[in-house]
């Protein structure tokens, strides 16, 4: 479904891909993981046009959209969920999902609304509430939800669960999976490796721009490297 060939991607001279390949097919959860600084959000960002690819390609469903715009991009069926939540904190709830609906109908809006409500019943209690009055992993809640609002076939969630109470990171990643149960293909980036590796079909390690490993989330989990360099054992 999502394929990165050979990427690098560059922020004036200085490189922060090389020559990345990754491979994300439908259906499937994949995490990468890696510590800060290592080209994890600039991944995530590189697939999404911002910044673009200095040579390379990023194929989606098998076309090349290594030089869309940002919003043509969007319009293929990918949505992304940024790091650091980005509600709009003075909309409500109501008004923040609207805002995810950019490239729908009016009736297409009004399902993807009564389908995040279904995801996020806590969304539903709160929807008159302003998102800047709301708990972090509420307003985590709301940013998965109003990606979910385009009804993307390929979700991508940076650091979904950063600074958030280990209760509700439980929470966001049930939701992952039902996400990927309803048809969805999640690509993760994630700080808490070993949580991601737990729900991930297949994972990717990067350090310092470069893929460096890839396997099965399970395996990752038992590779005594990972588990020194990544979950503390």
């Amino acid at each position: 479904m999502l394929k990165l060939e050979k990427v690098h991607t560059h922020y004036g001279a200085i490189e922060a891909l090389s020559g990345v390949s990754i491979e994300v097919k439908k259906g499937e959860i994949v995490t990468l993981i890696g510590s800060n600084g290592a080209g994890k959000t600039t991944l995530m960002m590189t697939v999404c046009g911002t910044p673009r690819a200095s040579s390379g390609r990023v194929l989606f469903e098998g076309s090349d959209i290594t030089a869309m715009p940002t919003h043509e991009i969007m319009r293929q069926g990918l949505a992304i969920s940024p790091e650091g939540r980005r509600v709009f904190p003075s909309l409500t709830v109501l008004e923040n999902l609207k805002m995810g609906g950019f490239f729908a109908s009016r009736h297409e809006i009004d399902e993807g609304v009564e389908h995040v409500y279904r995801l996020f019943p806590r969304l539903k209690e709160r929807s008159g509430q302003r998102a800047g009055t709301m708990s972090g992993g509420e307003q985590q809640m709301l940013a998965i939800g109003r990606a979910l609002m385009s009804r993307p076939r390929l979700l991508l969630l940076d650091e979904p669960t950063l600074g958030l109470a280990p209760l509700v990171i439980a929470q966001i990643f049930d939701i992952i999976r039902t996400i990927r149960d309803e048809g969805v293909t999640v690509f993760l980036v994630e700080q808490n490796a070993h949580k991601a590796l737990q729900v991930a079909d297949r994972g990717y390690v990067l350090e310092t721009g470069r893929v460096v490993l890839a396997d099965t989330g399970a395996n990752l989990l038992a590779n005594d490297g990972i588990r020194s360099a990544y979950l503390g054992a």
